[in-house]
């Protein structure tokens, strides 16, 4: 816990968390000494929170704060896989058959739409592109 937001102060109850840790080079001044209060060492990353009333400057959030069989959800960011093809993204089945006149086009998208009406390509069409390094949320996930 880095800061702890009272109603008479900031006008509103939160607290401050501070997490990965930062090379005291690299970190500014008026951010060295607001870690120095918090009696820390520098962190990367700063997220406020509400609901968290019994913690103090200084303290150590961990998962303990979860009773065991709660339910909870968990929000990161899943591995980035680059470019990808539909086969691979989109689950696409490509081509048949890999005879009977068929070149180049085993894992290719095939047709994406109409012609000069829509005259577009609709928001939403499966395409190959950037797969992975989204925010993903897993939800009622048990601790054990």
């Amino acid at each position: 816990v880095t800061q702890v937001k009272t109603q008479d102060r900031d006008g509103y109850e939160a607290i401050q968390l501070g997490f990965g840790d930062r090379k005291e080079k690299n970190t500014p001044n008026a951010l060295k000494g607001h870690f120095k209060k918090a009696k820390t060492t520098p962190k990367t990353n700063l997220a406020e929170f509400d609901g968290f009333e019994e913690l103090n400057l200084g303290d150590t959030v961990n998962v303990d704060i979860f009773e065991e069989g709660e339910f909870v959800s968990v929000t990161g960011t899943s591995k980035g896989k680059g470019f990808q093809g539909v086969v691979k993204r989109h689950n696409f089945a490509g081509v048949g058959q890999a005879t009977h006149g068929q070149h180049n086009r085993m894992r290719a998208p095939g047709s994406i739409g109409a012609a000069s009406y829509p005259a577009r390509v609709f928001k939403g069409m499966r395409m190959a592109g950037q797969m992975g390094n989204a925010r993903v949320k897993m939800g009622n996930l048990r601790k054990e």
